[in-house]
């Protein structure tokens, strides 16, 4: 198959439209994704398990369509589900060996929106122990690779879907963003993703009910598929406290670039940025504003809120796994030493870190009442080697954690705004660069309507191994 007619690397949205017109049955799009993963997954690592029954749930999408009945909005796409995520009979590992062989007997809500609106379940994406990462790897299955080069890492905590989508293993990945999971892998493998509002799509089931830190979303390969899946599976739910409005869903063509007012900072986190990133990002830029965009440099510093983001997140893991705190030392190093931050956090701690957040949530809020959109890069480097945990320096700066050089999404975490990310070039290396859009409150379809125009001015391609078949 080329690229061009095979319906495995179709827009999301053409593949749904394609399947309701019956010019593709879902089980015609379903043999071209496993297709994909026979040709790829070998190497790269993206899908981990796979679901048995996925020919029967397509040949069910079919069957209702040929009968005139109506599946979903989403009727036969292929989805893969971040292996954190429950699916009812399927092996959910949340790459842990203590979890290797655990199938969960319901599914959580996400995963049960997904088939209600008629989507089809390829099966589990690789991520780091409990998504504790910003690079995917585990001791129950490995690492998973960048499809662009599969020397380097593909990012995380979501980066097995990330490396699926960008092989046409799947049309839209589920996963999650604590501090950055939907968009660093996003970012490493020329895809976009989406950091809803916490609670648009409640997380559910989970130990930490009240959870307002977390998001659960979506990635694809164009950011109007992102809005489009999102539609039907957004919305409170009676298990979930916390919940957050509907957004404002413009289409793309309702986001005029040329009327955009855009504020950019290239080091929120004052970590520094990797010559290649900020000469693609600078690239970017310029674009908008050819195409009349007004795009201000501001220096916008949120450095002050980084202690406060690993306070949070130790409390974060504490209160997901105080249950399993007496096996501290069986978790892998990610984990263990979270849950060691978090059990040494005193309630001042706790209290001036939840102060922190609240100010860096007036500081852009204030910042959006000037501007449209807040634009900064989503990483400060490239792409590393897959095979180490996190990169030891950025710009010179030595990293003390794992999760030091994912300060640029961390931080932009914090404040519980949609964060959208979109690739915007390619650096000399030939590697993806991505560029992240802080939209206002309830403005997920703002971030992706402008992260649209930034893909359509700004085309990265499929990464050399796909475009060649």
């Amino acid at each position: 198959m080329t690229e061009r007619r095979d319906p495995a690397l179709l827009p999301a949205r053409e593949q749904a439209r394609r399947i309701r017109t019956g010019s593709l049955s879902a089980a015609d799009l379903l043999g071209a994704c496993l297709a994909r993963v026979e040709r790829h997954n070998g190497e790269l690592n993206a899908v981990v398990t796979l679901n048995p029954a996925a020919e029967a749930e397509a040949a069910a999408v079919d069957a209702s369509l040929g009968a005139g009945e109506d599946p979903g909005p989403l009727a036969g796409l292929v989805v893969g589900i971040k292996d954190v995520t429950e699916t009812a009979g399927l092996r959910t590992t949340y790459g842990s060996p203590l979890f290797a062989e655990h199938v969960p007997g319901e599914d959580a809500l996400v995963v049960r929106r997904l088939r209600e609106a008629g989507a089809v379940i390829l099966g589990k994406t690789n991520t780091p122990e409990f998504a504790a990462g910003g690079n995917t790897w585990n001791e129950v299955f490995g690492v998973t690779r960048n499809p662009w080069n599969p020397d380097l890492s593909a990012g995380g905590s979501t980066g097995g879907g990330a490396a699926a989508l960008a092989t046409g293993m799947v049309s839209l990945a589920q996963g999650t963003d604590l501090g950055g999971s939907l968009r660093i892998p996003a970012s490493f493998c020329g895809v976009a993703g989406l950091r809803p509002t916490p609670g648009l799509v409640p997380t559910v089931p989970a130990a930490y009910l009240w959870d307002d830190l977390q998001s659960t979303g979506l990635m694809a390969r164009d950011p109007e598929d992102i809005a489009f899946g999102l539609r039907a599976i957004a919305g409170p739910d009676p298990a979930s406290p916390v919940c957050a409005p509907q957004p404002r869903w413009p289409e793309a063509a309702a986001t005029d670039p040329a009327a955009a007012r855009l504020a950019y900072c290239g080091d929120i986190a004052r970590i520094g940025i990797d010559g290649g990133v900020a000469s693609v990002c600078g690239e970017a830029l310029a674009a908008l504003r050819s195409a009349g965009a007004r795009v201000d440099d501001v220096d916008l510093d949120l450095s002050h809120a980084w202690d406060a983001f690993l306070v949070l997140r130790g409390h974060w893991f504490v209160s997901h796994f105080e249950a399993e705190l007496h096996r501290i030392d069986a978790f892998g190093p990610n984990v263990s030493a979270n849950l060691r931050a978090g059990m040494a956090l005193t309630p001042a701690d706790i209290g001036a870190a939840e102060n922190v957040r609240r100010r860096v949530r007036e500081e852009l809020l204030e910042l959006l009442e000037r501007y449209d959109a807040l634009l900064a890069p989503c990483m400060a480097i490239p792409p590393f080697p897959a095979e180490q945990n996190y990169p030891e320096t950025v710009g010179g700066r030595p990293m003390e954690t794992y999760v030091d050089w994912i300060a640029p999404t961390f931080l932009l975490s914090m404040p519980g705004l949609p964060v959208a990310c979109v690739p915007t070039g390619l650096d000399a290396a030939g590697l993806p660069v991505g560029l992240q859009i802080v939209g206002p409150p309830r403005g997920e379809g703002r971030a992706l309507a402008l992260a649209s125009a930034i893909r359509e001015a700004r085309p990265i391609g499929l990464p050399p191994a796909v475009a060649d078949h």
